[in-house]
């Protein structure tokens, strides 16, 4: 029978937890200190900018709120970040789940350039990424006379957009998944191969369900990443009211024209759904980490009983 494995207190680490205890050993005094500088930095950077917000989308009353979600052009906006996220979520989907199979489950070369390569969204200014895509899509890009002779828009138009936010948002869901999945081992993939079972149902069965919090936790950072673009977004979309804007281009320019109440009422909703990404994000990493130390613990128990 498999035994429990204890990670907060694994056999012969008495020693390294003593060593950690006199590390961190400080004085009262220089702990409040640490705290204190925490709270000071969570007040100042977070929380106070989020009561600006709220209070700068009420100062003048519900009412000119209620009219700020009327209006054709933030309506518009409101309708091009969903349209973009709706297309730009799936797609990153199905790319970190690929590609989250390929690193964890095929040994080939080129496995860590690939690795880079999903890391480099990350490292790349978003403005960078966006201006890529007009290079090579734009009138004067190396695909541009192609696509202007056979009237085909791509830069300052949604597909634009959306090929700019899938470029800064694709390495979550990916980054998500690799680490899960190599924790997790392959047994029971391998135990369904051998008994017949396809690559698809083996997904769809066995995979699926086990990553299935890292996959919501990717997702829902992919997500909020996608709405709340601005740089790569604004590079490419031209900033055209009522056509290209999306809710953070339509908020600068609510409040570059000086209509404050109406800018602060945009960057309201997203600070909400800012909030509500947190609360699904605590979700599933709790979950998340659960089934990481579940797939660690499958991959030691073998281990521990052929020492005993």
């Amino acid at each position: 029978m498999a035994s429990f494995i204890d990670f907060r207190n694994p056999p012969g680490s008495d020693r390294r937890a003593d060593t950690a205890v006199r590390a961190t050993a400080e004085p009262r005094w220089i702990r409040r200190i640490l705290i204190g500088i925490v709270v000071f930095f969570f007040f100042l950077f977070l929380l106070l900018p989020l009561v600006v917000v709220f209070q700068g989308a009420l100062v003048k009353g519900v009412g000119v709120l209620k009219e700020a979600f009327t209006d054709q052009d933030i309506l518009h906006s409101i309708w091009m970040t969903l349209i973009v996220a709706l297309i730009t979520v799936p797609a990153n989907t199905a790319f970190g789940i690929a590609a989250a199979w390929a690193v964890t489950r095929y040994h080939f070369s080129g496995r860590q350039v690939l690795l880079a390569l999903i890391d480099l969204p990350l490292w790349v200014s978003p403005v960078i990424g966006g201006l890529i895509y007009v290079l090579l899509y734009g009138r004067r890009g190396y695909f541009g006379p192609w696509l202007q002779a056979h009237d085909i828009k791509i830069i300052f138009a949604l597909p634009g957009m959306v090929m700019a936010t899938t470029f800064v948002t694709f390495p979550f869901v990916a980054r998500s998944l690799i680490p899960l999945m190599q924790a997790q081992g392959v047994e029971e993939e391998e135990a369904a191969l051998t008994l017949g079972a396809s690559g698809f149902q083996i997904l769809r069965r066995i995979t699926l369900p086990k990553i299935k919090w890292g996959l919501f936790y990717g997702v829902i950072l992919c997500n909020a990443r996608a709405m709340g673009e601005f740089g790569a977004v604004s590079v490419v979309s031209a900033k055209i009211s009522g056509k290209t804007n999306t809710m953070p281009l339509e908020i600068e320019r609510l409040y570059n024209d000086y209509l404050f109440p109406q800018a602060f009422a945009v960057a309201s909703a997203l600070a909400i759904l800012a909030l509500i990404t947190l609360g699904l994000k605590t979700l599933a990493e709790w979950k998340n980490k659960r089934q990481f130390e579940a797939g660690q613990r499958s991959l030691l128990e073998p281990t521990i009983e052929a020492t005993r």
